[in-house]
């Protein structure tokens, strides 16, 4: 099928300007003005923007966490990312303890087949390393599987010691695949954790006070340290703080391979969440938690200078009756929060509309700059002849109330319940073909291939 957008405002990394886009097949076959060649279908992108697709680079759909299972399984969660803008999501498949990275690559694989109405990936998540998955680290990544995600929390669960992660560290130094560190200092909240419930300190907000900013300042640190040290790059995710901030900026500036992610919770909402009635500040349980309202300029002030590279979601699901199972004791409230069909709205309205980041960042954030760090691009994140045909016409004055009455993911809250957001993704394309027609779904679960992602050359 052959698809022609007129007159649209393209938006690419480094580029607007208003033109027309062909498209045959699967790919992005010419750009150009007043384009005349017949088509299947014509689309009038007059007054719109015309993008490259979103590009989320963490998601946790369908898996298992605290007793219970994330909302989202791969089909909701994808329609639900298509509608928000977004056409390609790297969710983690995690290698239980005793289990190889292989079986993790396969649990998961089936969870998608099928499902996914986008195109996908996986980072692989390493709980436990032996000399048997430095091995596989290295079939991973030849296997499309370019980067590995390491937790400095949750002990006893996925936290790695640093003897393991600088070992994981030096092999990407060999096989080409990147680091993702969930960086916070696992030991010491466990502590804080601990003591709070002994003070009979329970209720939600107290997620956040067990887990304070410098302890993933700390972590931040270590992490950058460590791979200093190893001579690799890393990536930090769902970055939420200033103290975190500051070391990827100080790295940064000295000259290393230190990116960093955040996420729109963290631009949009603070720790005064937390002190909503009725059990409500549980919808805002998540690792790292929110922070002070004073943050968020600072993390803003870091998108639009590049010390942070990414807008990420941290996409993880859970209905009340899941955050529930915290009641009487705050560290068993499931971690996570819906976003993957929130993020582009939103950014646009807070960042570009605010005038805090321009357009060419916004695309930047949201899709070039995320696939040119996982080994996705040319071929994802932009527009340009060969690429992928992955494109958002986006409605700059069009405005929407965001609220779980509405959205389509899986959930039965919405963190930003009410806020009314200008900017709305109105027609998408993945890989050529339409899926998302005048805000309605006309794609087909199953119809996203994985996608294998290259290593650091």
């Amino acid at each position: 099928m052959s698809i022609l957008i007129k007159n649209g405002t393209i938006v690419t990394a480094t580029d607007q300007y208003i033109g027309d886009v062909f498209v045959e097949g699967e790919k992005i076959t010419t750009i150009g003005s007043a384009l005349t060649m017949p088509a299947d279908r014509v689309i009038d992108a007059t007054g719109k923007y015309v993008l490259p697709g979103g590009i989320d680079v963490h998601t946790h759909i369908d898996m298992p966490f605290g007793g219970t299972t994330s909302a989202d399984d791969f089909e909701s969660g994808t329609i639900a990312a298509a509608f928000g803008g977004t056409t390609t999501i790297v969710d983690f498949a995690i290698q239980y303890r005793g289990e190889t990275l292989h079986h993790a690559f396969d649990t998961w694989s089936k969870k998608a087949e099928g499902k996914a109405a986008i195109d996908y990936g996986f980072h692989m998540i390493i709980t436990e390393l032996s000399d048997q998955v430095e091995e596989e680290m290295d079939a991973m990544v030849r296997q499309g599987v370019s980067s590995f995600k390491l937790f400095m929390a949750y002990p006893g669960v996925f936290m790695l010691d640093d003897a393991s992660i600088f070992r994981a560290m030096l092999r990407t130094g060999k096989n080409g695949g990147t680091i993702c560190m969930h960086a916070e200092n696992g030991g010491v909240i466990d502590v804080l954790v601990k003591k709070a419930l002994a003070e009979g300190k329970t209720a939600p907000k107290y997620h956040a006070l067990t887990r304070p900013a410098r302890a993933e300042g700390e972590a931040a640190h270590r992490a950058i340290a460590l791979a200093e040290i190893a001579d690799v790059p890393v990536y930090i995710v769902h970055l939420s703080s200033t103290e975190a901030l500051e070391q990827v900026v100080e790295a940064r500036d000295r000259g290393l391979p230190a990116f960093a992610e955040t996420c729109p919770q963290y631009l949009f909402l603070s720790e005064d969440n937390y002190d909503e009635p009725d059990f409500g500040g549980a919808k805002y349980v998540m690792s790292p938690p929110l922070r002070a309202r004073g943050t968020q300029e600072r993390l803003w002030r870091g998108l639009a200078f590049n010390d942070l590279q990414a807008i990420a979601t941290d996409h993880c699901p859970f209905c009340m009756k899941e955050k529930h199972l915290g009641d009487g004791d705050f560290s068993k409230i499931p971690n996570g929060a819906p976003g993957v069909e929130t993020r582009m709205s939103l950014v646009y309205d807070g960042g570009v509309r605010t005038g805090r980041i321009s357009m060419n960042r916004f695309v930047e954030l949201t899709s070039t700059s995320p696939a040119k760090i996982f080994g996705m691009f040319p071929k994802k994140g932009t527009i340009a002849p060969g690429s992928d045909a992955d494109i958002v016409i986006f409605d700059p004055e069009k405005t929407t109330t965001l609220s779980a009455k509405t959205h389509h993911m899986k959930v039965d809250y919405n963190p930003y319940e009410g806020r009314q957001v200008t900017g709305v993704t109105e027609t998408v394309l993945s890989r050529g073909k339409v899926i998302i027609d005048a805000g309605k779904f006309t794609g087909r679960a199953g119809a996203g291939s994985f996608l294998k992602r290259a290593a650091r050359s």
